[in-house]
């Protein structure tokens, strides 16, 4: 144990760093003054809670009830079961001190003030165990704790989720790790690895799948070579061939395997290629009881009655040797046959890269070609070869099956090794690579009770892993202190290299075996032996156990592993006879191979970024969920977690952003101190005066750097600030009721105090009585003349209305009158007009006609052809004389009636010219304007008939991206453009060419087309095209002909529907485009959107108050680093007011622009939802009113822009319902009734999640319990919900284009000039 003690505002506060592997001399006992304050600290900081070791659970939480004392041989502590214990400690080694509440279950252990085992034990099992959370940052390495269930929490919405992200502002998830080295090698062009390691059974083998999967959805290759599928498919195959059952795991990896994924210059995957390390040969002739051979042999005798394998003539697993020897031939839930199917697809991807062999020794040669006589001859006898002779020696039994057993190993090890090269070959690509990102699946450091060769490979391998993670991690904290400006003082961290000296350095172990393998006559114990006399009491790593002569014991960085010498020189040989090799090649030592491999590893390494993920196994039964402290507390030892600690907890392990030191600790400050504009030096000001001794702190450029305990101390400021708050609210509260309560009792005692005392008489019961009677009578007056009043104005205002209705009736009728009147006054003028007319056309006809009389009469010698003249004028054959005798008399009667009207026509006439000249001057200007019309009519066929040109359409579409100037739509009528594509289409059918409309709408669609694809990324563009498709597609229906489309249409308006050509399938095509523009033009709005959701919705606080900010560890937010330029909520709505303002000045039919707007509104609500779902810092009840708040803001904006029919609040609903589920109360049955009664669009995973994630920001507030989330479980299970954790982001709804007749003329609309459409004229 390692014990510092740091002073605090002048008081000794301690705190400790506790290592099991620190092997150095605990510092110095502390001074009486340290061990005298112990007590007073415990007493004033309320720091009363300690850890104390536990044969059960390692360590146990216990409450100090005494103040402890110098020189006391006992600690006075009450454990967590109530029990009362005398825990006797040594003044040199006090009891780790628990860290405040508020910092347990931290996403960083890092983050936690006191840094220690027990710490570091407690966070991990409250978040598992809670929780429900598997992964931990522990500064730079990722701790993946195995849950043995399937959780929600992998698939491609998870990973889209994290891609992008920094690695502090999500929770922890190997997809953050996955994302930080692709993203690193994106930004700094250097090659990443990711080191996964852990023991068998506690998920590398998924964890390095993960990190796979990651890499190939996030960088799909833009080839069709589906590279990123066949790096996926190497998985299965290479666990089929080198994974097998162990009584640890039923899915153990037993080799080690780095895959080196390649990219291209765009970061795109372009191949892979696959290294192994160790493959464990001695299990296919030897399996422990309830383990299984590998996978692979198990699958094939699973499906030997299929006829593709029956050539190879298998039976059963039970029936070989090789495959029953564990006792434990299937594993349960896990089919072989089935898994055999996935394999066989998985080769399909990578081609035809498997061979098969068998036991049976006749079979087993014709599968090989080989002569069965000599492989059993020699697989029985031995050649020995001599100087002078050559004799063949029978083996026995035992030599026997070694021989054979060798053999075995050497073929699964050749064929394991040919489908690593296969493997290789079909991930290989043409070119150079540009970086890789390397995934190492290596075991973890191992010991059982039984450790061999195979244990002693994996250690050494462990132990060079261990070394360069302890120098990265050295090389890290430098940087940090170095990059912050902060004095660098050196660390002492445990340096294995001693070890490692003792395993390969000259005649070091490995060497000394390698010695002893080439002896013939070299056995384990004479090897053994030669460990004993170089190395027992002289070198402290390496021990003789006492009781044992066939073992050994080396002190790894890790535990002390003993060792069996036993089979060290068969195995590192791993030989096979001379006539053997003749047949299957040659043999070569094991150990010399893996060293060399392991070196390269190394190289490799140290050339990359390593990222680290240590994996956990939590228990031995595989329970999901089940936290067994001993099994986790010798993994975290064995996998350097606690050393990296340990290396932390040396300097100052907390480290704060300014920005999260002000925002936390603001209520710390004092008004003088918050008056300073500069953040930075307001906290400067600030610890100066909370942390008197400065040595506990060092200002960095970026952050503050605390000692252990600082981080706590201040909590516990910040806690007795607010406690103290609340008192003084308390008491100002409970004062003013009691002085409420008080003053109410007085008056009631003086009431009855002069009522007894007689100062109270009738004359007082007589006022009370008069006030309320006059209130009655005033109350009443009051309501009468209300009444009256309301009365009066009714009749009032129904008369001025009645008035009003008849003077406009009256008006109404008088201009019906007027127009009747001037009807019957303009008829009668006509009719005057036309008998004036007919009057003076008859009288002169008549005066003709009696001058032809007259001269015909003095004719006398003509009567037969005057009298035929006569005749032919009066159309009749009378007689000449009739003739004469009726002409004479109408004569006589005409001239006489026209003497008598002439001085009357004349006086009309005069009036009836001066009208007959008003009425011309009127029909001359009707006569003009119609000329003008049809000017402009006879302009636009004119026109139109020369668009018909289809290269002249064309050259026109080039210059569409210009044609409609932005700043027009603002003024113009909504869909000119399409009014206008139309008309032409309209001119096309009035001139019945069939050739000019199939141009015409082929180029328009075309063009709209080229447009929409060069502006793809233009919201503005794609606003205004897509509101005109949508308006052109209208057009083409209301001027259809189809009955359906003219219901709304005026008589003009149908006249000008198509009369020869049906566009239904014109229509079809552009409803197709508009769909494809209003996606891409949704897919625009939602990438300008959403970088400001999570930082506008979750993180911006407008809320004062409200901050929840709380230390975050190594890894920090970005968004604590600086709030500059940060989105706000303000910037969304700004954001959505932009894409408002524009549709609507682009004409964007209401319709449309609702469903667009509940897009953007499910966008927000799904993004916040599932960054909640994935940040657990954000699962508090403060960022729950927030969130609430935030929402608010929204609805107000639905509201402000008229949009509340559009259904997009309804699409914030779950988001809604999550912010109540962090405000809620959660601790009875009735809460949990109403959680699952209110929480309705939330599904049974999301409020699990929720619940387990939810973080008290105070210690005022409370965990919610594991009993009630599982109460909350069980009321929900009856709910058929998905199972999916994350909402879909990319979900669309589904679009619908409304019909909407324009109200438009096409006879009205004109052509701004701003068009640049001066071709265009009218016809």
């Amino acid at each position: 144990m390692v014990f510092d003690v740091h002073p605090v505002r002048g008081k000794d506060v301690w705190g400790l760093h506790f290592s099991p592997i620190e092997r150095k001399v605990p510092v110095q006992s502390l001074s009486c003054v340290y061990i005298c304050t112990y007590g007073k600290m415990l007493s004033k900081f309320s720091y009363n809670r300690v850890w104390i070791p536990d044969n059960e659970e390692v360590w146990q939480s216990a409450e100090i009830t005494k103040n402890y004392k110098a020189g006391d041989p006992f600690l006075h502590v009450q454990l967590e079961d109530g029990t009362e214990l005398n825990y006797p400690v040594d003044p040199a080694a006090l009891p780790p001190l628990r860290n405040p509440d508020i910092l347990v279950g931290e996403n960083d252990l890092t983050a936690l003030s006191y840094l220690h085992e027990p710490a570091v034990l407690h966070n991990l099992k409250v978040r598992f165990v809670e929780s429900r959370l598997i992964y931990t940052y522990s500064g730079i390495i990722l701790v993946a704790i195995n849950p043995y269930k399937q959780l929600p929490i992998y698939g491609d919405a998870i990973i889209h989720a994290y891609s992008g992200q920094n690695m502090g502002d999500m929770d922890p998830h190997i997809f953050a790790v996955a994302e930080e080295a692709y993203k690193q090698m994106a930004r700094n062009n250097k090659n990443q690895s990711i080191i996964v390691s852990g023991e068998s059974g506690a998920g590398k083998t998924v964890s390095a799948r993960y990190t796979m999967r990651y890499f190939a959805t996030v960088s799909k290759s833009s080839s069709n070579a589906h590279v990123e599928n066949k790096v996926l498919a190497s998985n299965p195959i290479t666990e089929a061939v080198g994974n097998a059952k162990t009584t640890r795991n039923d899915n153990s990896s037993r080799f080690g395997k780095y895959t080196e994924i390649s990219f291209d210059q765009s970061y795109q995957i372009i191949g892979a290629n696959m290294r192994t390390y160790l493959l464990e040969k001695s299990r296919v002739v030897f399996q422990s009881e309830n383990e299984r051979n590998y996978h692979i042999f198990y699958q094939l005798c699973a499906s030997a009655t299929q006829p593709e394998y029956k050539h190879l003539k298998l039976g059963s697993a039970e029936e070989f040797n090789y495959t029953r020897m564990g006792g434990s031939t299937v594993i349960e839930g896990v089919d072989d046959r089935a898994n055999m199917v996935e394999t066989q697809k998985t080769f399909a991807l990578l081609g035809n890269v498997f061979g098969l062999k068998d036991k049976h020794l006749n079979i087993f040669c014709e599968l090989l070609d080989l002569n069965s006589d000599k492989m059993a001859q020699w697989l029985c006898h031995r050649k020995i070869i001599t100087t002078s002779e050559t004799v063949i020696k029978p083996m026995t039994r035992p030599q026997a099956v070694n021989a054979r057993d060798a053999l075995a190993k050497k073929i699964y090890s050749h064929l394991f090794d040919l489908i690593v090269e296969r493997i290789n070959q079909a991930l290989q690509f043409p070119g150079k690579q540009h970086t890789f990102i390397g995934v190492l699946d290596i075991y973890g450091f191992e010991t059982f009770d039984v450790n061999s060769f195979e244990q002693f490979c994996i250690n050494y391998a462990n132990e060079k892993l261990q070394q360069q993670f302890n120098l990265h991690v050295f090389k890290l904290e430098q940087e940090e202190y170095m990059k912050e400006d902060i004095p660098w003082t050196l660390i002492d961290f445990y340096d294995n290299q001693r070890v490692i000296d003792l395993i390969e350095a000259k005649m070091g172990i490995l060497e000394l075996l390698d010695e002893e393998c080439l002896l013939p006559h070299g056995t384990d114990e004479n090897w053994l032996q030669k460990l004993y006399n170089n190395f027992v009491n002289k070198n402290a790593l390496f021990e003789k156990p006492r009781m044992s002569n066939t073992s050994f014991i080396i002190q790894h960085f890790a535990d002390k592993v003993e060792y069996k010498c036993e089979g060290f020189l068969e195995k590192n040989r791993d030989t096979v006879h001379e006539v053997l090799i003749e047949i299957l090649k040659d043999s070569k030592v094991c150990e010399q191979s893996f060293r060399n491999s392991l070196s390269l590893l190394m190289v490799t390494l140290n050339a990359t970024t390593p990222h680290y993920v240590r994996c956990i196994k939590p228990n031995d039964e595989k329970l999901p969920f089940e936290f067994d402290s001993k099994r986790v507390a010798q993994q975290l030892r064995a996998c350097g977690v606690l050393e990296t600690i340990r290396i932390s907890a040396q300097s100052y392990p907390s480290r704060w952003t300014y920005l999260e030191f002000f925002s936390r600790y603001s209520i710390l400050m004092t008004q003088q101190e918050l008056s300073i504009n500069d953040k930075k030096q307001i906290c400067k000001i600030v610890l100066q005066r909370l942390i008197q001794d400065h040595n506990q702190y060092q200002f960095g450029r970026t952050k503050i750097f605390f000692r252990a305990g600082q981080v706590a101390y201040l909590e516990k400021l910040r806690s007795d600030k607010l406690r103290h708050a609340c008192i003084v609210i308390q008491k100002s509260v409970r004062g003013w009721l009691q002085r409420k309560k008080f003053l109410c009792i007085k008056q009631a005692a003086l009431i009855i105090q002069q009522y007894f005392r007689g100062q109270r008489t009738e004359t007082w019961a007589a006022i009370i009585i008069q006030k309320y009677c006059r209130g009655y009578l005033v109350r009443r007056l009051w309501e009468l003349m209300h009444v009256a009043a309301v009365i009066i104005q009714a009749y009032t205002r129904g008369f001025l209305a009645r008035r009003k209705y008849r003077k406009m009736l009256k008006e109404h009728k008088a201009v019906i009158l007027q127009k009747y009147a001037r009807a019957w006054l303009a008829r009668r003028r006509f009719q005057n007009i036309r008998r004036f007319v007919l009057n003076i056309q008859l009288s002169y006809r008549v005066q003709q006609l009696q001058k032809k009389m007259e001269e015909k009469v003095r004719a006398t010698s003509q009567p037969v052809i005057c009298t035929g003249f006569l005749s032919y004028m009066f159309y009749s054959e009378s007689s000449y004389i009739c003739h004469v005798l009726a002409s004479s008399l109408f004569n006589r009667v005409m001239e006489s009636h026209f003497q008598s009207q002439k001085e009357i026509y004349e006086k009309e006439i005069e009036g009836l010219n001066f009208k007959v000249e008003h009425l011309s001057q009127d029909i001359n200007h009707l006569q003009k304007l119609f000329r003008e019309e049809n000017d402009i009519n006879d302009g636009i066929r004119l026109e139109v008939s020369r668009l018909t040109s289809e290269n002249l359409v064309r050259s026109r579409c080039s210059k569409a991206k210009y044609v409609f100037p932005r700043g027009v739509v603002v003024n113009m009528i909504p869909g000119l453009p399409a009014h206008i594509l139309f008309m032409c289409v309209r001119y096309a059918d009035y001139l019945n060419d069939a050739d000019m409309l199939k141009s015409f709408m082929n180029v328009t669609i075309d063009g709209i087309k080229q447009v929409v694809k060069e502006h793809s990324e233009e919201f503005e563009m794609l606003s205004f095209w897509l509101s005109n498709t949508y308006y052109f597609l209208n057009c083409l229906k209301q001027y259809s002909g189809e009955e359906e489309f003219m219901k709304c249409n005026t008589p003009r308006q149908n006249k000008n529907c198509l009369k020869h050509f049906d566009l239904s399938e014109y229509r079809q095509i552009l409803s197709d485009l508009a769909i494809r523009i209003y996606y891409q033009f949704i897919v625009v709005m939602e990438n300008s959107i959403q970088p400001m959701i999570v930082p506008g919705m979750l993180e911006y606080e407008s809320l004062q108050g409200i901050s929840g900010l709380k230390p975050t560890g190594f890894r920090k937010r970005s968004s604590s680093i600086d709030d500059t330029d940060t989105y706000t909520m303000t910037s969304i709505l700004q954001q959505l007011s932009y894409f408002y303002s524009t549709m609507c000045q682009n004409g964007l039919d209401s319709e449309l622009l609702k469903q667009a707007v509940k897009q953007l509104f499910f966008l927000i609500g799904a993004v916040t939802l599932n960054s909640l779902f994935l940040r657990k810092d954000m699962c508090s009840c403060r960022k729950g009113m927030q969130i609430r708040c935030n929402i608010s803001y929204l609805e107000e904006w639905l509201k402000d822009k008229n949009l509340q029919s559009s259904n997009a609040k309804e699409t914030l609903e779950p988001l809604s319902q999550a912010a109540w589920l962090l405000q809620v109360k959660k601790i009875t049955d009735d809460d949990a009734k109403e959680i699952c009664e209110h929480c309705t669009s939330l599904s049974t995973v999301q409020i699990v999640k929720i619940l387990n994630s939810y973080t008290p920001i105070d210690d005022f507030e409370k965990r919610v319990t594991p009993s009630f989330v599982r109460k909350v479980q069980a009321m929900l299970n009856n709910r058929e919900d998905a199972p999916q954790l994350m909402l879909d982001t990319k979900y669309l709804f589904q679009v619908t284009f409304p019909f909407t007749p324009s109200p438009h003329a096409l006879e009205l609309i004109q052509v701004p000039s701003s068009f640049r459409l001066g071709f265009l004229t009218r016809v």
